[in-house]
């Protein structure tokens, strides 16, 4: 019997998969637990349907990360600190500062968590944060941290 998944299953296939399965493992346990639907047309239309707007989905994100990476080379992030003697911060930059100074100076919002902060941040110069915005898609902010005066 053929069935539609509606969730992973163990040892048979992923969500939204069509799968071949014994009738009585269908009837029995996938059906019963509401783990997969009958591959009626209906079903399998429904199916496709699903799979054709989750690609736009994921186009639609694609092209939106690639603008936000063409933005934010364009757009070097000044952030003023306070420091002590010898130029050393009192703390360090931290991912969310930086998140907050590109909303604020450029209206950019990225999210901290999409911020990698290779080590801390804890002296005046500039430097280069990756970002990665997810669909293996990854890009730069150019940031300057600058005595407060």
């Amino acid at each position: 019997m053929k069935v539609i998944l509606q969730q992973d299953v163990k040892g048979q296939g992923k969500k939204g998969q069509m799968v071949e399965v014994s009738d009585g493992y269908a009837r029995n346990f996938l059906l019963p637990r509401k783990l997969a639907a009958p591959a009626t047309a209906e079903n399998v239309n429904a199916m496709k349907m699903q799979d054709k707007a989750k690609a736009a989905r994921l186009a639609e994100e694609k092209a939106q990360a690639l603008a936000l990476v063409e933005q934010l080379k364009n757009c070097p992030v000044r952030i003023p600190a306070r420091a002590g003697q010898g130029g050393k911060l009192f703390g360090a930059v931290t991912a969310k500062e930086i998140s907050e100074a590109l909303k604020a100076q450029y209206n950019v919002d990225v999210n901290k968590s999409k911020l990698v902060v290779a080590e801390p941040i804890k002296s005046f110069g500039s430097y280069e944060v990756k970002c990665k915005l997810g669909n293996e898609i990854s890009g730069t902010v150019y940031l300057l941290v600058t005595e407060e005066k």
